[in-house]
């Protein structure tokens, strides 16, 4: 199969499914299948929902329709809060938005009238992370507008932590969440189905807690596609960490000099590099450069050293290996790494142990 390309095995992503869904399922959590790393693949998202998820997540509008496509029969979530400029789309192709804007509600509702349709909306509460959300004192406000809008059928509230500002969902903030929760239901007498504490930084918190209170979901991606909790990235018992494997042939391997020689001023990359010089070493370029994927997250499987890249061609320290013109350099990604891969066509997507997967599910 061409090269570069990214392995994808369906097998250990059906087991993570299953494990994941049973261990949260046992304090009533539900978890959503987040999507936007692998970029909205059908084959990867009917996976997820033959193995229990019935709400995928997306934050691209364009993955939720290509999944929409393919038949893949889920509830759709839109994971980033709705721009003015989409809303109609959103209306159409989302069954659920989270949100933070009341101006971006009220377009929401515009349009769900248009379409004579209803569309079902989670609010994001700001708890310290500072990316999206709305001030836990202003939850009020906006929840009495909302619940005043045609159109819209207000199903919960959430929480986004550790993703921009590195905040932990500890209990402190989950309990928060709860409270805030608690309270809505009995200000305005309703119920929120869904109260969403986050993510795959959330695993910490819910196996040190004897109580997870409201908190009925979370919205996971990198627990899902590589085994590991989102916080300190640490494998989680029982997951498979090895689910995607990056491949790369080697397109030149020379004996050069360690270090370059001349003038220097920045690369292609901005920089203005330094190298040690550590005198000749066998050097290999591998066909494939940051524009494929972000090379501070990946990790050769071999025993090589990974040099630098420019925006077409990976440098590596071939020394302990003896690689020649025409292999295959193996590396895992980190969830950065992921996102870059399946987000560029340039690199082609194998799935393997199919059989294996169906055979189990």
């Amino acid at each position: 199969m061409n090269l570069p390309r990214i392995d994808i095995d369906l097998g250990k992503i059906a087991h993570n499914t299953r494990r994941l869904k049973k261990l949260y399922g046992s304090q009533d959590i539900n978890i959503i299948g987040v999507t936007k790393v692998i970029a909205g693949n059908p084959i990867i998202a009917d996976i997820l929902v033959k193995n229990g998820i019935e709400i995928l997540a997306d934050s691209r509008i364009s993955n939720i329709i290509k999944m929409r496509k393919a038949g893949i029969r889920a509830q759709y979530l839109l994971l980033r809060t709705p721009a003015l400029s989409q809303v109609e789309e959103v209306v159409i192709h989302a069954h659920i938005s989270l949100n933070s804007e009341l101006a971006v509600l009220k377009k929401l509702s515009e349009y769900a009238l248009r379409n004579h349709m209803i569309h079902k909306v989670v609010l994001m509460v700001e708890l310290g992370d500072l990316r999206e959300g709305i001030m836990p004192s202003e939850m009020n406000a906006i929840v009495k507008e909302v619940l005043n809008l045609d159109g819209l059928a207000l199903i919960g509230i959430g929480t986004n932590l550790a993703c921009f500002g590195g905040i932990s969902p500890d209990a402190d903030k989950m309990n928060e969440l709860s409270s805030i929760a608690i309270r809505l239901e009995e200000k305005f007498k309703i119920t929120l189905a869904m109260v969403s504490g986050g993510n795959s930084a959330n695993y910490n918190w819910f196996t040190s807690s004897k109580n997870t209170g409201r908190i009925n979901s979370l919205r996971l991606g990198e627990s899902i596609f590589l085994g590991r909790e989102a916080l300190c990235r640490r494998p989680i018992p029982g997951l498979f960490t090895d689910i995607f494997t990056l491949l790369a042939e080697v397109i030149e391997a020379k004996r050069k000099p360690s270090q370059p020689y001349g003038e220097v001023y920045q690369n292609a990359n901005g920089d203005i590099p330094r190298f040690k010089n550590k005198g000749l070493m066998n050097r290999a370029v591998l066909a494939i450069g940051t524009q494929d994927v972000m090379v501070s997250g990946i990790t050769p499987k071999q025993k090589i050293t990974v040099l630098g890249a420019s925006s077409d061609h990976l440098l590596i320290d071939n020394g302990k290996t003896s690689l020649k013109v025409g292999d295959t350099v193996a590396f895992d990604l980190n969830y950065s790494a992921l996102l870059r891969v399946f987000n560029t066509p340039c690199i082609a997507k194998n799935t393997i142990n199919q059989y294996e997967c169906e055979s189990i599910l």
